[in-house]
């Protein structure tokens, strides 16, 4: 028996076989290097074609959020707004974005989640994989669209391109158990300081994106990224990411399982524009994989008031 290249269990920009496949693909050159540039730097920037009457809707709404929580000018996200707009439901299923993602992956985007931001994040350096992981690995990504323009000052993106190429690494290469969690972050804090540690020791470069409105980045699950300081204090930074799988894998959560012995933080999601849930597969068919045993802790601990 042959395995045939072509039908490898992984993206294709992983595939040790890529450069012959990508040849082999029926796209016109300038797609080809898009691909290429992916698959070479974890990331590409793209104009996702979505209307800009659309991104100021999309403000609007989301400042309408923040008025109704009172804290206009302490949040910095609106998890899963598409829930409540529809806008944002519309950006995550933006056509062009669509049919990027599917060739840069060769299979159908399954988009999960959304948070809407209006002031940077100054987030801490992190890989979506520890978050948003797979079986098979890879087949995840996220989208992040400019809703106004994001300067230098205002807490713009970092990456360090070249870095979906490192390991990933789960809770347990830090000696730790992450199905063990008490609460969602218990954990959290030993792996950024990992993260920090190790994107420094990796000699790659640190790169801050400029992004204009209506610009989308797209970044592979393992890049590493984080939000970079606000220098002009006061400035906002209106923003939308969409997390994307792909059809056809089996989704948790590392920050929370153990693997190895079984204990395993099955996602439960939907489809942001469908609203359909989420089937989690294996080599094609579906599995009633027993979910999350985060979940079970969280139940347990509201029983007991905790």
């Amino acid at each position: 028996m042959e395995i045939d290249i072509h039908q490898l269990n992984m993206p294709w920009i992983d595939s040790p076989f890529f450069n012959t496949l990508l040849e082999e693909a029926d796209y016109d050159e300038e797609i080809k290097e898009m691909i290429r540039y992916y698959a070479e730097n974890g990331y590409i920037i793209i104009d996702p074609e979505i209307p800009e009457e659309m991104l100021d809707e999309a403000v609007d709404a989301l400042d309408g959020e923040y008025k109704m929580e009172g804290r206009i000018n302490e949040t910095r996200r609106v998890l899963n707004g598409w829930r409540n707009h529809e806008v944002i439901q519309k950006i995550a299923g933006a056509p062009k974005v669509y049919d990027i993602l599917k060739k840069l992956y060769q299979r159908e985007p399954v988009p999960f989640q959304t948070l809407n931001f209006n002031i940077g994040t100054e987030q801490k350096t992190h890989s979506d994989s520890i978050h948003f992981h797979c079986i098979p690995h890879g087949f995840m990504c996220g989208v992040w669209v400019a809703l106004e323009d994001v300067k230098l000052d205002n807490g713009p993106l970092h990456i360090y391109p070249k870095s979906h190429k490192l390991p990933f690494y789960d809770m347990s290469d830090l000696g730790l158990s992450g199905s063990s969690s008490k609460t969602e972050y218990e954990l959290y804090g030993y792996y950024e300081d990992f993260i920090g540690k190790m994107a420094a020791a990796s000699g790659l470069e640190r790169k801050l994106v400029e992004m204009k409105k209506g610009q989308a980045l797209i970044w592979a699950a393992n890049l590493l990224h984080g939000g970079s300081p606000i220098e002009r204090q006061g400035s906002t930074r209106y923003s939308q990411v969409t997390h994307y799988y792909f059809e056809d894998c089996i989704y948790y959560t590392p920050l929370h399982s153990d693997v190895a012995i079984g204990k395993m933080h099955v996602r439960n999601m939907h489809n942001v524009v469908t609203g359909e849930k989420i089937k989690h597969k294996y080599l094609g068919q579906v599995t009633n994989i027993n979910n999350s045993v985060f979940d079970k802790l969280k139940k347990k601990m509201r029983r007991k008031g905790l």
